[in-house]
């Protein structure tokens, strides 16, 4: 009978019961970084999701600036609004989609390299745009960038990171795409939207002049052959002081084990495809969350909603919550587990996605229909109510439950998909799976973003949010029934425990 993915738990199993384990002393010298150069190795790729962080909600605050242009050639009707903001999810996509030709190509290094080609010409687009089709093709090709480093950063970080910080590094991708968009929010306060766009071309061209001077993947050089390479960049990131010895016959023996590209008669095989249906489930619910559509329209919803304070300022102070909250998830990661904050997670994102449904139906309109979300004149909500009150302080009810729908995410759903993407692939299908797996949350994203607008003017904004709640529910039974925890384990004990089905690190 087919073994299910996530079966009984028991004490007696042993996930290696051919080898023996190293001793605690050699597990401290493998789990624990003695050397500081693993983090600098980490900072120099995330600064790849900084910029993708940034360029996500570049649309933020420019949508309002461009549709009162004086510029005829650059003023945005709302279908093009909708299209600006959305289709840098199809370049996202298509980024996805080169991932799983290029992570394996090119390496997961120089992959990250490469995508600071299309970011900085993206961004250039952006600065110099005389047209809606620069507008157009600068955020594509900055979505482009995105997609790829989504998918090649986040394999990178996980590769040359010990088990012991592996959850604390790997939250980091997702706190600097975070520290990303609040910088964005927070230039938007200061920079013309012109200025924004050459702002975000510093991240780019610092992080490809670091990264020059870091190691690929242990694991990857491995599994082209070149062991010899493999190893100096393994001394390299624990340090000339760390005994490697035991991490590195690992590395190579899970490596041997497997051939070097995924055959269909491999694919077939449980051991195979159910961490790759995990991770592409994973990725598919956290789209359905709402995230996109709720980041890249977030100055235009609390401007389609009665609030106390400024919408840019709403935008800032969210970015902020963003922040503090992956940080959390990052210095919690490791101590709680991956499964109690996906709990937690999809909690909360529930509990704030129906409040906002519920203000938006039952609670005050703004004074003015002179949003991007509002296409019609119609009061969004489709309901008659009473105006609210500048300063009634039952407006804060969109900002305080929007900040907690951020923290949500971010402490939990948002970098724990990314976490467990890069743990759970197996190594011959890494490249090529993490490709897809951005692929597919893309996809999503661009159908959620571009159908946002189409179902708030058809239906209100209630809508949207109410779908989204519904989503946090299964996002709870799926983390339940499908999801293993993988605190404090290897790589290669992971990948043993689909291959072997016995379930020892999961207590």
């Amino acid at each position: 009978m087919q073994e299910p993915l996530l079966g009984a738990e028991g004490p007696d199993y042993d996930t290696f019961p051919e080898k023996s384990s190293p001793s605690p002393g050699e597990r401290t010298r493998v789990g624990a970084p003695q050397n500081k150069r693993v983090f600098l190795a980490t900072f120099a790729a995330v600064l790849g999701n900084f910029s993708f962080g940034y360029a996500l909600v570049y649309t933020s605050p420019v949508i309002p600036a461009l549709e009162l242009s004086l510029d005829p050639d650059l003023r945005l009707t709302k279908t093009q609004a909708s299209w600006f903001g959305s289709v840098f999810t199809l370049g996202a996509a298509a980024g996805g989609l080169s991932a799983m030709v290029l992570n394996d190509l090119l390496g997961r290094k120089l992959s990250i390299m490469f995508s600071a080609v299309p970011s900085a010409a993206g961004y250039a687009l952006m600065a110099g745009a005389h047209g809606f089709w620069m507008l157009l093709l600068g955020r594509t090709m900055t979505g482009f960038a995105g997609g790829l480093t989504a998918a090649c950063i986040p394999v990178y970080v996980s590769e040359i990171a010990p088990p012991g910080v592996r959850g604390a590094l790997g939250a980091t991708p997702q706190l600097m795409a975070v520290f990303g968009s609040l910088s964005l929010y927070a230039l938007g306060l200061l920079l013309p939207w012109r200025w924004l766009a050459v702002a975000g071309e510093g991240p780019v061209l610092v992080m490809t002049l670091l990264l020059s001077f870091m190691p690929n993947s242990p694991r990857f050089l491995l599994s082209r052959g070149r062991d010899a390479e493999a190893l100096r960049a393994l001394a390299w990131l624990r340090g000339a002081d760390t005994d490697i010895r035991w991490e590195f016959s690992q590395i190579q023996d899970n490596v041997q084990r497997q051939s070097t590209r995924v055959s269909w008669a491999e694919a077939r095989s449980p051991h195979v495809y159910r961490p790759i249906v995990i991770a592409l489930l994973m990725r598919f619910l956290q789209q359905l969350t709402g995230i996109t559509p709720i980041l890249v329209y977030l100055q235009p919803i609390f401007e389609s909603t009665a609030v106390l304070l400024p919408p840019k300022d709403d935008a800032a102070i969210v970015g902020a919550v963003r922040l503090f909250s992956v940080l959390i998830a990052a210095l919690t990661m490791d101590l709680a587990g991956r499964k109690v904050l996906l709990f937690v997670s999809a909690t909360i994102m529930f509990a704030a996605n129906l409040t906002l449904g519920l203000y938006v139906h039952l609670g005050p309109k703004p004074p003015t229909p002179n949003s991007t979300v509002e296409l019609e004149s119609a009061p969004l909500g489709g309901t008659e109510q009473p105006l609210a009150a500048p300063t009634s302080y039952l407006t804060l009810v969109p900002l305080v439950a929007t900040m907690l729908f951020i923290m949500g995410y971010a402490m939990g759903w948002g970098p724990i998909t990314w976490l467990l993407m890069s743990e759970i692939l197996p190594l011959q299908a890494r490249g090529v799976a993490s490709g897809l797996c951005v692929l597919v949350s893309w996809l999503t994203a661009f159908a959620l973003t571009k159908s946002f607008l189409l179902v708030v003017n058809a239906f209100g904004l209630q809508v949207p949010f109410f779908f989204f709640a519904a989503i946090c529910l299964v996002n709870l039974l799926f983390t339940g029934c499908c999801v293993p925890e993988t605190k404090g384990r290897s790589l290669e004990q992971i990948e043993s425990f689909f291959r072997t089905g016995r379930r020892s690190f999961l207590h």
